[in-house]
C-alpha cells in the first residue's frame, strides 16, 4: 500500500481483506474452529477471526475522532488491552456470528474510509492512513497466520 491510495483505495483494500476473512471463516471446518492453532496465542480460530470484525469498531472510532478534530492517542498497551478485553468477552462465537460481525463492524469503517477527502487521511499526522492501512493488512495477517498454523497454506 502507498501513499498514492485515495480514500477509496483504502475502502476496496480493506473490504478485499474483510471478504477473504468471511470466505474463510464460512469454510473452516467445525473440528478446526474452536482450536488454538497459532503458537503463542491461546486463542481459538473464532475468536481470532472475531477479533478482527472487533478491531475495525476501535480503528473506526479512533479516524471517527481525528475526523472530528480530536486527538487520538494509541500504544501497544492500550491495543493489547483491547485485544485481552475482547478475547476475555468474546466465549465462543460461531462461524455465523463472526461473520455477521465482519459484515456489520467492517460495513461501518469501509463507509467512513470511502467517505473520507484524500487530506484527511493525514489527519493525526497520518494516522487515519496508517489505521485505514492496518485495517486492510490485519485481515490478512490473521487469516493466512491461522492458516499456515492449521496447514491449509
Amino acid at each position: 500500500m502507498t501513499d498514492e491510495m485515495t480514500p477509496a483505495d483504502h475502502a476496496r483494500s480493506i473490504d478485499d481483506a474483510r471478504q477473504r476473512l468471511i470466505s474463510f471463516v464460512e469454510q473452516c471446518p467445525a473440528a478446526e474452529w474452536r482450536f488454538a492453532p497459532v503458537e503463542g496465542d491461546p486463542r481459538a480460530v473464532g475468536v481470532i477471526a472475531d477479533h478482527v470484525a472487533h478491531a475495525y469498531e476501535y480503528l473506526a472510532g479512533w479516524i471517527a475522532d481525528l475526523v472530528a478534530g480530536k486527538s487520538v492517542d494509541v500504544t501497544a498497551e492500550i491495543v493489547d488491552d483491547l485485544n485481552a478485553g475482547h478475547a476475555g468477552q468474546a466465549g465462543a462465537p460461531t462461524p455465523g456470528d463472526v461473520a455477521v460481525h465482519l459484515g456489520a463492524s467492517g460495513d461501518t469503517l469501509i463507509g467512513l474510509v470511502s467517505g473520507l477527502e484524500p487530506a484527511q487521511l493525514d489527519l493525526g499526522g497520518g494516522q487515519v492512513r496508517r489505521f485505514a492501512q492496518i485495517a486492510a493488512r490485519h485481515a490478512d495477517s490473521h487469516r493466512t497466520e491461522i492458516e499456515a498454523a492449521l496447514g491449509h497454506a
